[in-house]
């Protein structure tokens, strides 16, 4: 062969050797860093000859599981040596430019927790409620799974929905004085996503149609709704609590069989109509979002409203629409707070979930499945704080405060990255 085709056959090469992406290795340093706190921390430093119990159901179940003891110090020198190898994995995959599969941040995380819970429960004389913990979680994250829903559907179609907190609160409010008037929950359970439906008018009507900043009016919209309730409550709901402010809660509704599953039977299939809801309304808002003509008309809005447009889609009609639908789902989210839980209203109680909702959508890359795990990491995070500082941990009580804050941060910094709103969002769209 000759030198000139040589020189011809190495060019492309050369030129496809110097496209090559960067490595990137923000993951595999995450994911070692992780790996050597599990084993610098939980392992070394777990009692020698402690133990941790799990307990893994209750007296009452179908199959009765006893009690489950582990050594601690072994056990977390196992867990660890495990983290290890995936982190090594992580940095293999890395430097041959391959992604790592769904798998690997789940099981990570999993191993992580559960080296976690056995340094934190060795040696305590107190027992792990591991079923209960799981319930607390998904307890906690039906709410923000509500909210990140809403703000998914507003901001697929191009509406940055900052008031997801005051649809909460509204739906809160008016479920529990429907049903505290009507004295069933279930009416609560009606009324409370038309409150939330209210408040995604008022937002639309400024940001789509009079085209006001949509941050602004968003935390306008919140003021506004924290004003009333406020109002409404120390004036009208504490003179006559019998009449307007009345406990009432919404009953379970146990699954056969399914129900009677060790473990997670009783987290995913003892719950009220409103938790089943949930699990329905992210089916199929993950169905229609992708695989519907519906879903792609929203996608289009939100992506390229002026394409949208062109083909004949009305931009500002289809985002009036869903961002009113978006706000029904949170006043659903909101009912949790009053009739799914038995209390009565009070001021200000979503708490800022509003806002935690919106993290979950941008961390779950404004996809349903993806925020309803991010707002589980939420809920599991803080029951599991509620957890430890019940048992008695090695843990300040102010870091198991910031335990959710701290997973969330991990969570994007080493499992999620970048992310990237539609193309199209905030921005109001005029002929």
């Amino acid at each position: 062969m000759s030198t000139e085709t040589v020189a011809v056959h190495a060019e492309p090469l050369e030129e496809a050797s110097s496209t090559l992406k960067p490595v990137n290795l923000k993951f595999p340093i995450t994911y070692a860093v992780m790996a050597m706190v599990a084993l610098g921390v939980f392992a070394l430093f777990s009692p020698a000859g402690a133990v941790t119990r799990f307990r893994l159901g209750a007296p009452t179940d179908f199959i009765e599981i006893p009690l489950a003891e582990v050594p601690a110090a072994p056990t977390n020198w196992v867990l660890g040596a495990a983290l290890a190898a995936l982190a090594v994995l992580a940095f293999v995959r890395a430097y041959q430019r391959k992604r790592l599969g769904r798998w690997h941040p789940v099981l990570f995380g999993v191993l992580f927790v559960a080296a976690f819970l056995v340094w934190a429960g060795a040696d305590r004389g107190a027992v792990i409620p591991l079923v209960t913990m799981l319930t607390g979680a998904l307890a906690l994250s039906v709410p923000l799974i509500f909210g990140a829903m809403c703000g998914l559907v507003g901001e697929r179609t191009g509406v940055i929905n900052i008031a997801i907190e005051g649809q909460l609160l509204a739906g809160a409010f008016l479920a529990a004085v429907a049903a505290s008037v009507f004295v069933n929950a279930y009416v609560g359970l009606v009324a409370a996503p038309i409150a939330g439906a209210l408040v995604g008018a008022l937002l639309v009507v400024f940001a789509v149609k009079y085209q006001v900043n949509q941050i602004i009016v968003g935390v306008v919209l919140n003021v506004l709704v924290i004003g009333l309730t406020s109002f409404l409550f120390s004036t009208v709901l504490t003179q006559n609590s019998q009449l307007w402010n009345a406990r009432q809660q919404l009953p379970r509704l146990p699954v056969p069989v399914l129900s009677e599953i060790p473990i997670i039977g009783p987290v995913l299939f003892n719950q009220t109509i409103l938790v089943y809801l949930m699990y329905v309304i992210v089916a199929l808002l993950y169905v229609f979002l992708f695989r519907s003509r519906w879903g792609l008309r929203v996608r289009a809005v939100g992506e390229h409203p002026k394409a949208a447009d062109t083909v004949g889609i009305n931009v500002n009609r289809t985002r009036t629409i869903n961002v009113i639908f978006a706000g029904a789902i949170a006043g659903l989210g909101g009912a949790f707070f009053t009739v799914g839980q038995g209390l009565a209203f009070g001021q200000e109680m979503s708490a800022g979930q509003g806002f935690i909702a919106l993290a979950a959508m941008i961390l779950g890359r404004w996809n349903p499945l993806g925020a309803m795990f991010a707002a589980l990491l939420f809920g599991f995070s803080t029951s599991l704080g509620n957890t430890l500082s019940t048992i008695g941990t090695p843990v300040p009580s102010e870091v198991l405060l910031m335990l959710p804050y701290i997973i969330t941060i991990f969570a994007v910094a080493g499992f999620v990255g970048r992310v990237r709103p539609p193309a199209a969002n905030g921005e109001p769209y005029v002929k």
